[in-house]
């Protein structure tokens, strides 16, 4: 039994800057000023005190949506951190403590991405402080789950992540040594471009360094796109599923205060249209429908292996 608000766009001017990042040999990330800071918020809360606007019709207990949405409005203004995740233990925190019939709270958000524009000064182009555009690119999510007690709202859980990582390789990417039967259409192929989407989410050993309050402690969605990155280009993989594998492990090797990594990750890939083209020239299309999905998470006892 729960009910809440989802798609919450909320964005704060000149917030907070992320800083203190510790820097790892895959990334430029070090933090970011949070000149703009959006959000995409969604707010599921729990409570037997709703039963009865379930059951008879009955709203005395019932907190209405909008009223909701205007609370997460109002206190992105409140807030001091500088983080999503950190937002987001700070919204919920406060909506259990105003509300006595919420007995938890699912919260989560994904990160509204903006870029900066490019833009000419003197002889040369820079980034501009002010001028940024609406990103398709990949975008940080967070979700947290808070109980309430007797000594106060409890963060039982998160997950942090990004999603919407696409990555594509040219070459040096193989598929082959599958199962070949009567059901079999797919060539092996021995050097193709590869072309995934990617969603990475990981937890913390200690769901409280997820938000942010020690820098050198929190695990930017930026660096974890870069492990990704460098780990397409370093590796020549035989398949997605072992592509995934190497980037947790890299993630976990990075990040000794994460307990676990797991991924969403979508094939693709271009097919072949014209291969007898000089040198590594080729032609290809996109792919049909239906798309190949792969799932696996991992933890330390699999890094330790």
């Amino acid at each position: 039994m729960n009910y809440g608000k989802e798609k919450i766009r909320v964005l704060r001017r000149f917030g907070t800057p992320l800083e203190g990042i510790e820097p790892i040999p895959e990334s430029t990330f070090d933090g970011r000023p949070n000149t703009l800071f959006g959000l995409d918020v969604h707010v599921q809360v729990e409570g037997e005190q709703f039963l009865p606007s379930f059951r008879d019709g009955d709203n005395s207990k019932v907190v209405a949506t909008d009223s909701m949405k205007n609370f997460v409005h109002h206190h992105m203004g409140e807030y001091e951190g500088a983080t999503l995740e950190g937002f987001l233990d700070y919204v919920g925190t406060e909506l259990l403590a105003k509300y006595d019939q919420m007995e938890s709270i699912d919260i989560s958000a994904t990160e509204i991405p903006f870029e900066q524009c490019q833009v000419p000064t003197d002889d040369e182009f820079e980034a501009s402080d002010l001028v940024f555009r609406v990103s398709d690119n990949e975008a940080g999510y967070g979700e947290l789950y808070i109980e309430d007690s007797d000594d106060g709202p409890v963060l039982e859980d998160q997950l942090s992540g990004v999603t919407d990582i696409e990555l594509m390789k040219a070459k040096d990417n193989s598929f082959v040594g599958f199962v070949q039967d009567e059901y079999t259409t797919l060539p092996e192929r021995e050097n193709r471009t590869l072309y995934i989407q990617l969603d990475i989410f990981w937890s913390y050993a200690t769901a409280e360094d997820a938000l942010g309050d020690d820098p050198t402690q929190y695990v930017p969605a930026e660096q974890v796109r870069d492990i990704a990155q460098a780990v397409f280009d370093e590796y020549d993989v035989n398949s997605i599923q072992e592509l995934v594998y190497k980037i947790g492990q890299r993630v976990l090797e990075r990040f000794p205060q994460l307990e676990s990594v797991s991924f969403e990750s979508k094939n693709k890939t271009w097919l072949g249209v014209r291969d007898d083209l000089e040198g590594d020239s080729k032609v290809l299309r996109e792919p049909d429908i239906p798309t190949g999905f792969q799932q696996f998470s991992m933890d330390r006892d699999d890094l330790d292996e």
